[in-house]
């Protein structure tokens, strides 16, 4: 799938399936529902994305929110007119995974014209908050 043709009515299959290559699906990051403004996805607990006592990275929480907020906001502009560019990433971990899946919902809190803030609170499988995370994205005019 070429991203310039996402738009919000693009089926989510095809936006998982495409976006497995690198580090999202290195990560096991799938996203699980996508609409103007929220996006939800959800990570595996494995070794690609643990730490080496078996506790999810606080990286990967990082990873996983800012990939969401990224898909998001590349749904609010036309990514064949800008690119989408995560500036600055910041979360507070709150809490440790040792098994199962981490689950995010990233909402929009700014939508700017040249940027977009989004909060991304990350939770565990009984919905405890393991990270609570703050993406800014910058939207540029593509110059390609």
């Amino acid at each position: 799938m070429d991203f310039r043709a996402l738009n919000i009515d693009t089926p989510i299959e095809l936006i998982n399936q495409a976006s497995q290559r690198g580090l999202i699906g290195s990560l096991g990051i799938e996203f699980t529902k996508i609409e103007a403004g929220t996006v939800e996805g959800q990570m595996q607990l494995s070794e690609k994305n643990c730490r080496p006592d078996g506790i999810l990275h606080g990286g990967a929480n990082l990873s996983l929110a800012e990939t969401l907020a990224g898909l998001g906001s590349m749904l609010l502009v036309d990514v064949n007119e800008f690119n989408v560019l995560g500036i600055q990433v910041n979360g507070s971990h709150t809490g440790i995974l040792k098994e199962g899946k981490a689950f995010a919902t990233a909402k929009i809190m700014h939508q700017g014209n040249q940027t977009h803030v989004w909060n991304v609170d990350v939770t565990n499988e009984e919905g405890r908050l393991i990270s609570a995370v703050r993406v800014t994205n910058m939207i540029v005019k593509r110059n390609d």
